[in-house]
């Protein structure tokens, strides 16, 4: 066993034997024949990774033994031993990672540095008779991968001028380590500094352009790594302001805009931190930061401004001033009108203000009409302009670079205008309205009684007149007219007021018992345009959306579906009815909801218990004519008297052609009994007689044959004889008579054949 002490000859799986394979030649031990050591081959791993060491290229050896020699050290320790069937790892190799023994290769996972040093492999091989060893020197060496490298500046925000020095730190790394070192400007790529390798860099003197990010990746023989980088914030500043205004435009004491447009003024003077930015406006501060906007410029705009700008780290300050003047035109834009007069059109386009005026001029299909400073009026014919003439006011300005335009295009409204009526909540009143949209200028509408006098003002692309409801507005007739100076003559649009006029598709309907009823009322007419609604055969309105009830409006029509009809609840008279504020109208449809013909009777031919009374076989036969779709059995607990059970559905959609089912679920203790029923759709039949059911016919063969043996089969056949001999000599044995039927019992519930008890001795020999 392990650590157990035994001779060199015994090969067992201990740490301490294989060493005996150094001494050969031992007394009273097989003579063991060696091989010199070759020079030892050098394996690198890495710390963490795994490495395999091979022990030679010889046969599958007897014995492997493997030990280990530190760096620095001149004593083995044993590390792992294996005879190929057992295999032996040291304890303290767990210094050298996760030790294991793969045939006679020693595998090294999650390598440690400890693993640093010689190893030596001894094998023992069986060859001619004679026991041979091989010895393997193998040196290992563990690399260790570069750590994250970490970028430590002396300085992090030097004073542009002075100096810096980068330091790039890594914790651990198997030499030797070359470093790099990247920079990146704020808004720039990342560049590489060529030429620095070391692990120091060194800004003397820092400028602005060394402000960004420093990166420094280091790699040696295992690995490269990159740090992250480290902010240089370089403080300088701030310069002399810069001034620039948008848009751009320059005089003599500096620059100049037109009124009404967006003024930006920017400064801008290079700092680090930015600088903080103040404006003033002839000495007066208007705005802090580095741009100051003027939405809409105009003459009080005008004057000197200066940008101030102060570097807060080194409270440092510098200024520059500019002259701005402003040149305005009138306000917005021209503005064109067109005034409808007899017969006639004014076309009037204004521009007030400005400095100096805006001079303005009319263009039209004509050619070109008058000019006037900020405002010119140009009277036109209307029979002389065709559809869609098109009119031009133009207006210039010394401060506008290109002129202003304002257009007006003169058309007709399209079609001809469009009346109709509501009623207001209550149909307290009635509201006559009427558009006629689009047009330039826009159509004048006014409302006319029948005698064509006009009822309220007139009024532009719509108008609205309210009449009170009252009895005598049905039958009467109003009129709007439509005016415009480019269509003659006047369109009109008229409307008569109506009851509400009704029809149905059909005065009566009728369908079977389950199958959809659809009742169809159609408005014939009526204004204001009336409500539709249906009536029950109760005066009650039905409610859209129901289980039973569905209102489909198609159009001028209201459809009423009734679904799964129903003789006791949808059989009536319904009622359409519309209604307006001038009144109402009303139709009925009487709907007959048919019940199908009655099916054939029913008799129950056989019904017998099964399986310990839980089950019964049932048969039936249809007598007489008439159609059917199905069957229908119900049971109940048979008790005699007033106190029977209610009949229940034992089995349900059973299909036509269907004389017979099997029934389960029964309780061994209930007397039972059962009807059959035929269905025709929702009509059931006649029930069948009721009837309970019959025990099966005993047999013995079953019975005795399953108890058990050859003297089984021969109390058998006796008892057979005994039933044969009684047969035929009733006089030697008793008669069993079947129970009386009493007058009050119904015959259909009494079983077909009568219960018989007999009891049969069987005795058995062994």
């Amino acid at each position: 066993m392990v650590g157990e002490r035994a001779p060199c000859g015994q090969l067992r799986l201990l740490l301490l034997a294989p060493l005996c394979l150094l001494h050969p030649g031992a007394s009273g031990h097989p003579y063991l024949t060696g091989r010199a050591p070759e020079e030892a081959p050098s394996i690198q791993g890495v710390r963490g990774g795994s490495v395999e060491l091979a022990c030679g290229s010889q046969p599958a050896p007897l014995v492997v033994f493997w030990s280990f020699t530190p760096l620095g050290s001149l004593i083995p320790w044993p590390v792992a031993v294996t005879n190929g069937a057992e295999s032996k790892v040291e304890a303290e190799a767990s210094a050298l990672g996760v030790v294991s023994l793969w045939n006679s290769s020693l595998v090294l996972r999650e390598l440690q540095e400890g693993a640093r040093g010689h190893f030596l492999c001894q094998a023992l091989h069986a060859a001619g008779g004679q026991l041979h060893t091989t010895y393997t020197h193998l040196t290992l060496a563990v690399l260790v991968p570069v750590s994250k490298p970490q970028v430590w500046l002396s300085d992090p925000s030097p004073v542009e001028g002075t100096s810096m020095v980068a330091t790039c730190a890594v914790r651990e790394g198997t030499e030797p380590v070359t470093f790099a070192w990247q920079h990146q400007a704020p808004r720039g790529p990342r560049e590489a500094l060529l030429g620095v390798t070391n692990r120091l860099l060194q800004l003397d003197p820092v400028n602005r352009t060394h402000l960004g990010w420093y990166v420094c990746s280091a790699h040696n023989a295992v690995n490269q790594l990159s740090s992250d980088g480290a902010f240089l914030d370089v403080i300088y500043g701030p310069d002399n302001p810069v001034i620039t205004m948008e848009p751009l435009g320059f005089t003599e004491e500096g620059f100049w805009a037109s009124e009404r447009e967006e003024v930006i003024l920017s400064c801008l003077a290079a700092s680090n931190p930015p600088s903080h930015y103040v404006w003033l406006r002839d000495h007066i501060q208007v705005h802090t930061g580095p741009t100051y906007i003027i939405t809409s410029a105009s003459h009080a705009h005008t004057g000197l401004y200066t940008c101030l700008a102060r570097n807060s780290h080194l409270d440092t300050r510098t200024q520059t001033s500019v002259q701005l003047t402003i040149y305005y035109p009138p306000k917005g834009q021209p503005s064109c009108a067109v005034l409808p007069t007899f017969g006639a059109l004014a076309l009037v386009c204004t521009w007030p203000g400005g400095l100096p005026a805006a001079q303005l001029q009319w263009e039209g299909p004509q050619g070109t009409g008058p000019a006037a400073l900020s405002n010119v009026t140009w009277n036109q014919a209307a029979a002389q302009l065709p559809n869609s003439s098109v009119f031009t006011c133009t207006g210039q300005h010394p401060a506008l670079a290109r002129p202003t335009l304002c257009r007006i295009t003169l058309w007709e409204p399209l079609r001809s205008p469009t009346c109709w009526t509501t009623a207001t909540v209550g149909d307290q009143f009635i509201m006559l309205s009427c558009e006629w949209p689009g047009g330039e200028p826009p159509a004048m509408l006014s409302w006319l009684d029948g005698q064509k006098q006009p009822l309220g003002s007139s009024s532009s692309s719509l108008a609205v007149h309210l009449l009170q409801t009252q009895g005598d507005l049905a039958g009467r007739q109003f009129t709007c007219r439509g005016t415009h100076p480019l269509r003659v003559p006047d369109p009109l649009c008229r409307l008569q007021l109506e009851a509400p006029q009704l029809a149905v598709a059909t005065p009566q309907v009728s369908v079977l018992e389950g199958e959809e009823a659809w009742l169809g009322c159609a408005l014939l007419g009526g204004t204001p345009p009336p409500q539709l609604l249906w009536l029950g055969p109760q005066r009650q309105q039905v409610e859209p959306g129901t289980s039973e009830f569905m209102l489909l409006p198609e159009g001028a029509q209201l459809h009423l579906r009734i679904r799964e009809a129903n003789p006791a609840r949808h059989r009536g008279i319904y009622q359409c009815v519309a209604q307006n504020a001038l009144g109402n109208s009303s139709r009925s449809v009487l709907l007959e909801v048919l019940r199908y013909p009655a099916p054939p009777n029913v008799t129950i031919s056989r019904l017998t218990y099964r399986r310990q009374r839980r089950e019964v076989q049932v048969q039936w036969a249809v007598q007489g004519p008439g159609n059917l779709t199905g069957f229908l059995v119900q049971r109940r607990a048979s008790v005699p008297g007033p106190g029977a059970g209610a009949w229940e559905t034992a089995a349900g959609d059973i299909e036509p052609e269907s004389r017979g089912r099997r029934l389960g679920g029964l309780d061994p203790g209930v007397l039972y009994a059962f009807r059959v029923l035929a269905l025709n759709h929702h009509t059931a039949g006649h029930p069948s007689e009721v009837k309970i059911p019959a025990d099966p016919p005993f047999s013995a063969y079953p019975a005795v044959l399953g108890a058990a043996g050859t003297g089984m089969v021969v109390a058998t056949v006796a008892s057979l004889l005994v039933f044969q001999y009684a047969a035929r000599h009733p006089e030697t044995f008793p008669r069993i008579e079947p129970p009386p039927i009493t007058p009050d019992s119904d015959p259909a519930q009494e079983s077909t054949e009568a219960p018989v008890n007999v009891t049969i001795t069987v005795t058995t020999t062994p």
